[in-house]
């Protein structure tokens, strides 16, 4: 079962079929993956789908996977949703619950199985740590060689944890932008499956905003608070909220928040800038960030893979902000008191919530784990 219609360029609207492993649009824009709602309806509009338990693999309708039996995964998704026992109608989503440690797991078991279906022998991805710890395990998972280009600036945990699972680590003296343009030369030499902030790793984050309006008994929050660093996960949220809407399971939609590091927050300066009041989705307005300075590394992405599907959406609804590393610190210790360890990254949507001064049902997306950077 898949109820894809086709890939579809978010800049120029070139579409691509979906049999065939694209990554990209001919014009260098990210691609999106299009479904027909209708037939997602006919699965979704059960009392049924609403009394499963929730995991990652529920909302399997909203995936472009054919076959669940196909599927490579290592039990992601139904992490828990706490309410704060600090902050008034504050609810806080823990990814670090997932396999490796953070909420790309998500995304990762739908890359990872479309790469098996696509008869990969080899996957590379770029990561700033946690998603090549993703990627890595899902593909020795899948039993597909992976190699990961790394910023020299990652955790040595993360790296660690790369390294434990077989995956062949290449450093890079540099951003993390020149480590996914070694991923794209080596694409060009070998062949290699691309994985990382791609149209699939999307769909698969999406179940963060499915889990979180599921677990509230599908009241849908005020507000959803999300760290921001290439705008996979921000994107993902507007989407899945969106998708939830057009197949009736919810009647509103919730007030979505990105949140980056005020030392690297080119998505937040694009959409602050003259240039987004024109914005019309057709080219890309974000201006690099050629030295990132956070102490949140995770989200150390000077130039946004994902940043205009975000800034679409945000001509619609929602809102970003930035935070100090300071604020960061201070959040993650809050945390803490609660029993909630997590990376400075992870802190940074509660960092946001209090300098916005969130009203109303608030859940905050704890993106990955403590024990991913020993500070």
């Amino acid at each position: 079962m898949t109820h894809v219609k086709h890939l579809r360029c978010v800049l120029c609207k070139t579409t691509y079929p979906a049999n065939k492993p694209v990554f990209e649009c001919s014009c260098g824009g990210p691609l999106d993956v299009i479904y027909d709602y209708e037939e997602i309806k006919s699965f979704v509009n059960t009392p049924d789908f609403k009394r499963q338990e929730v995991t990652h693999w529920k909302y399997w309708p909203f995936f472009p996977v054919e076959h669940l039996d196909k599927k490579i995964s290592m039990g992601e998704g139904g992490t828990a949703l706490l309410r704060s026992t600090q902050f008034k109608n504050t609810y806080f989503k823990i990814e670090g619950m997932n396999p490796t440690g953070s909420f790309k797991d998500r995304g990762s078991t739908i890359e990872l199985t479309k790469a098996r279906k696509f008869k990969a022998k080899e996957v590379v991805c770029a990561s700033t740590g946690n998603m090549g710890a993703s990627i890595a395990a899902y593909a020795a998972r899948a039993g597909i060689r992976c190699t990961a280009f790394i910023p020299t600036f990652a955790p040595k945990q993360k790296v660690a944890q790369i390294k434990a699972v077989g995956t062949k680590v290449i450093p890079v003296r540099g951003t993390y932008e020149l480590a996914v343009r070694k991923t794209l030369e080596l694409r060009e030499r070998k062949g290699v499956y691309l994985t990382g902030d791609y149209a699939y790793r999307g769909e698969g984050q999406k179940s963060v905003a499915f889990e979180i309006i599921d677990q509230l008994d599908w009241n849908v929050p005020d507000n959803i608070v999300v760290p921001v660093g290439n705008a996979t996960l921000l994107s993902a949220t507007f989407k899945a909220v969106s998708e939830l809407k057009k197949v009736g399971l919810i009647d509103e939609l919730p007030h979505i928040v990105g949140v980056q590091s005020s030392g690297c927050a080119p998505l937040y300066k694009a959409w602050k800038s003259a240039a987004f009041k024109k914005y019309q989705g057709t080219q890309d307005i974000i201006k690099t960030i050629k030295k990132p300075k956070t102490i949140a590394s995770a989200i150390a992405c000077g130039h946004p893979v994902d940043g205009v599907k975000a800034l679409n959406y945000l001509k619609q609804f929602g809102e970003l902000t930035t935070v100090t590393d300071r604020e960061i610190l201070s959040a993650r210790k809050e945390l803490g008191i609660e029993g909630i360890y997590v990376e400075p990254s992870g802190a940074v949507s509660l960092a946001g919530m209090k300098k916005l001064k969130l009203r109303g049902t608030t859940v905050c997306v704890l993106s990955g784990h403590g024990l991913k950077v020993l500070l």
